[in-house]
């Protein structure tokens, strides 16, 4: 067997379960891959090894809950955590205890997992300060956001799986610049109780992983899906190729990595047919990013409220609506969302996935930029899931992803189609 860092979620899982190996083993090998990597990369803002060896220790005490069943995770820390501190990277909640975990925590608790710590994240997963997380392939590059040290951790081999959140493309970008497998499921299939919510009709919780069944087997331990999806059949797939509004913004090799993922796709007989942008797919991006800053208004009042000379200076912006943000203009927004999911849905019939960027391109160089979610808002707004497959790397030899969707609640096929054609695509 290979060092027990190096291995999938599933492929542990199944080793504990067969008795091949002990969560309390994966546990610690992940902690010294820590150990080894985490004065440059710094993923992690909390981590109690003893806590994580005890609760190992009961998974290994106790037969299998679940098809993920000893395998560690890392959680975001906007995610509340009842034995660890949750403190957002703020200063306004330095060494906060939460009373209780999320209720996504809890559930992966139930199901066995064993929570590692809590990975680095970009303030109140928004605005504000950048987490000190470096990028785990180059640490002059940054590894994307607000998911900063969820991407880096799976990135570097420090933990299998990760939670993160998505309001904008927090998951699916640091996912991409990390070379590994990230999920943002449908929007409302897992609860956001106890979490730090920037954005109520956008928020979502998702994951990173190495492989596209890892993403299928925490998808059915948080109930994303009832079954475990089977692979699709590749020759039988049609998929669509979306470029987006956003095209000209792409880099080189973003294009070179869709172009190169739909001819590996063809070639192994996948039917690939180029489609066309819905009209209201113009001008959505602009939707998202006016409700996701109108509602974060809501989010932190009660920080601007209470302690508005250490709330940064961006938060206090959006409180006080500072971009001059109109009633008109919000409605807009909010209907213009609502048009484009039914308008996708309706030009999407037919096909099993659309192929689309992550990424704008490889990871920047420099910590002060998380990157452009460019590629990410508009799915976002529209309440599907979308998958990133690390497919491509660029000019610095550092990952790009590419991007799969579907319309709401279609999570089972898109992770099916994910299983299907991740062993054309994916490369590290």
């Amino acid at each position: 067997m290979m060092q027990p860092w190096k291995l999938t979620a599933a492929a542990a899982a199944d080793a504990i379960a067969a008795g091949n190996l002990t969560s309390e083993a994966l546990v610690r090998a992940c902690l010294d891959r820590i150990a080894e990597r985490e004065a440059a990369v710094q993923a992690w803002a909390w981590l109690d090894p003893d806590a994580a060896i005890a609760e190992a220790r009961r998974r290994d005490a106790e037969a299998p809950r679940g098809p993920l069943h000893g395998v560690p995770v890392g959680i975001k820390d906007m995610i509340d955590t009842g034995d660890m501190p949750t403190e957002y990277n703020s200063p306004l909640y330095p060494g906060h205890r939460p009373a209780r975990d999320a209720a996504c925590v809890s559930i992966l608790r139930s199901a066995g997992l064993v929570v590692l710590g809590k990975v680095a994240t970009v303030e109140f997963a928004s605005l504000g300060r950048t987490a000190p997380t470096r990028n785990p392939l180059d640490p002059g590059h940054t590894p994307g956001g607000s998911s900063s040290g969820s991407g880096a951790a799976v990135g570097a081999g420090m933990a299998p799986l990760a939670l993160g959140t998505q309001t904008g493309g927090s998951v699916i970008r640091p996912a991409s610049f990390c070379g590994v497998f990230g999920m943002k499921p449908s929007y409302g299939l897992i609860g956001t109780e106890g979490i730090k919510v920037y954005a109520q009709s956008l928020d979502t919780i998702g994951y990173m992983a190495r492989s596209a069944e890892d993403l299928s087997r925490l998808s059915l331990v948080l109930g994303v899906v009832e079954e475990m999806p089977e692979p699709a059949a590749l020759p039988a797939l049609r998929i669509g190729v979306c470029r987006t509004p956003h095209r000209a913004e792409a880099a080189p090799e973003t294009h070179d990595a869709i172009e190169r993922a739909a001819g590996r796709l063809a070639d192994a007989g996948a039917a690939i047919e180029a489609v066309a942008d819905p009209p209201a797919f113009d001008g959505l991006t602009e939707a998202q990013d006016r409700i996701m800053h109108w509602e974060g208004r809501g989010a932190y009042r009660a920080e601007y409220l209470a302690q508005p000379a250490i709330l940064h200076p961006a938060f206090r912006d959006e409180v006080e609506n500072a971009k001059g943000r109109t009633i008109p203009q919000i409605n807009e927004a909010y209907d213009r969302m609502a048009i484009a999911r039914i308008e996708f849905a309706t030009a999407f019939a037919g096909y099993d996935a659309w192929l689309t960027p992550a990424v704008i391109g490889e990871a920047p160089a420099g910590l002060e930029s998380t990157g452009e979610a460019l590629f990410n808002r508009m799915w976002t707004a529209l309440h599907g899931p979308c998958i990133t497959i690390p497919a491509h790397r660029g000019p610095n030899g550092l990952p790009v992803g590419v991007q799969i969707v579907s319309p709401r609640l279609s999570d089972a096929g898109l992770l099916a189609v994910a299983e299907a054609i991740s062993p054309v695509l994916a490369t590290r």
